[in-house]
């Protein structure tokens, strides 16, 4: 039998030294020696990621807004997309960086010889072909499939509890103040639609809108999903008093760290349906009893 543990040590070793290439968001072929031990990602969804994949012991550094798991909120923390902290980054000597398409960054840190892989997940394919494309280069392609078949199960069980009797209502999911929505078209209109919910912004809009508050009134959303603050203030705002969901309370705010979970296309998109589906249940539990 040691044979065998020899063999498989072997063959570990000979895959993590086998040369990589990944296609970026860019269209680029980045080249990778091997499969990188000293990773940073400046993106949260890149991040969580990374550790969804079991490989949260390579990060060295991160993005200032990375805080989940847990155990990467004690990494250097080194910027955002505007102000990323370039030097700092070069000190810590990766060998690979991992960044959103939209970084300003990506261009003075290859300049400076380091490896970068831009991905930035935008809708639920986007997240499959970057849960894909970062376990390439993390040197253990079968991975991705695995996560994503396993995220998929979990879906289908979320949206197997939504209540028959809420299916095909219209969500409207307010993303930040002014305010914005998550339209039919964003990751998050299509998670509602794989629970079976309608969506009060149509995708002809794009999938995160700045609305005019009026149209949210016209629209009378059969049920409101947002921050807990969001949800607080939102009878104050002009004509919204009128809004049925909130008078009747159907309604769901949702708490900060949770809130990450909703808005972040990553692997725990799984998590973001199972929240969905329990707010739901939820309100329906709510409607049967006040019947």
């Amino acid at each position: 039998m040691n044979w065998l543990w020899a063999w498989l040590a072997i063959f570990c070793t000979m895959a993590q030294a086998a040369p990589i290439a990944v296609v970026d968001d860019r269209g680029r072929s980045v080249e990778l020696p091997a499969a990188p031990q000293r990773v940073i990602s400046l993106l949260p969804s890149l991040t969580e990621t990374v550790c969804a994949l079991q490989a949260c012991g390579r990060l060295v550094g991160t993005d200032r807004f990375s805080n989940f798991p847990a155990s990467v909120r004690a990494l250097p923390k080194l910027g955002g997309l505007e102000d990323t902290q370039i030097e700092r980054i070069v000190a810590l000597r990766p060998d690979l960086v991992l960044a959103a398409s939209s970084s300003r960054a990506i261009d003075r840190l290859e300049a400076l010889g380091l490896r970068v892989v831009t991905l930035e997940p935008k809708s639920l394919q986007d997240t499959e072909r970057v849960i894909q494309q970062v376990a390439l280069a993390l040197g253990d392609a079968a991975a991705g499939p695995a996560l994503w078949r396993a995220m998929q199960q979990r879906i289908d069980a979320a949206a197997a509890r939504v209540p028959a009797s809420l299916r095909g209502q219209k969500v409207y999911f307010e993303v930040a103040s002014a305010p914005y929505a998550a339209g039919e078209s964003s990751f998050i209109g299509e998670t509602l639609a794989r629970l079976g919910m309608g969506n009060a912004v149509p995708a002809s809009l794009g999938p995160f809108p700045k609305l005019n508050p009026e149209f949210v009134v016209r629209a009378q959303p059969d049920i409101v999903i947002a921050t807990t603050r969001a949800v607080a203030e939102m009878p104050a705002r002009p004509g919204w008093s009128t809004l049925r969901a909130l008078r009747d309370r159907r309604q769901c705010g949702f708490a900060s760290e949770p809130w990450d979970t909703l808005v972040r296309p990553g692997p725990r998109l799984a998590d973001a349906a199972e929240l969905l589906a329990d707010c739901l249940a939820g309100l329906d539990r709510a409607g049967a009893a006040a019947r």
